[in-house]
């Protein structure tokens, strides 16, 4: 496991985890929100994660409010809205920034492992800029979930834009690509 795994991280709920706790496994990292307008990628996310769960695959869900302050809630609020409205089993992580003076550790040493995204980045940037937003650059999170691939090694493998669906042939290709490792 990398140096990833040593990171100290919180769940929803106030408990201790890190990436350790999921070694051997191929995870997708994801910065999620509940007002977003790819909100209802949760509902793809849950998916991948039956889909692929019994096979040593897991999404970690990272609520953040850094983009259009679309993550307004506490963390008890974001697992209610969670539950109630995709039913996500898979495990969420407290809400931090994944930009910025105070980006948390996790999210600085994946977007320095894999600063480049694939995926439609580019034409996701100019529309955030017709809405009058000013959107970041690599190797910045662009916008609310964008996904890293870790494999089981804990090595980043890939990174997707947040215009990236779940089920993207792409994405499910590497991740089972990984799996197989």
């Amino acid at each position: 496991m990398s140096d990833l795994a040593a990171i100290p991280l919180t769940r929803l709920d106030g408990s201790a985890d890190s990436l350790a706790n999921h070694s051997g496994n191929v995870l997708l990292v994801v910065n999620v929100a509940s007002q977003c307008g790819l909100t209802p990628q949760y509902e793809g996310l849950e998916k991948l994660y039956g889909q692929y769960k019994d096979q040593g695959f897991e999404v970690l869900g990272f609520p953040a409010n850094d983009f259009g302050a679309q993550e307004p809630g506490s963390n008890a609020e974001i697992a209610q809205f969670c539950s109630a409205n995709y039913g996500v089993t898979f495990p969420m992580f407290s809400k931090a920034d994944v930009t910025g003076a105070n980006q948390q550790p996790l999210y600085a040493e994946l977007t320095r492992a894999q600063p480049a995204k694939q995926g439609d980045a580019e034409s996701f940037r100019e529309r955030l800029r017709g809405f009058g937003m000013t959107p970041t650059e690599d190797p910045d999170v662009l916008w609310n979930f964008e996904k890293f691939l870790i494999g089981k090694d804990g090595a980043v493998i890939a990174r997707y834009a947040p215009t990236t669906a779940p089920d993207d042939t792409q994405l499910t290709a590497a991740i089972e690509s990984a799996l197989a490792q």
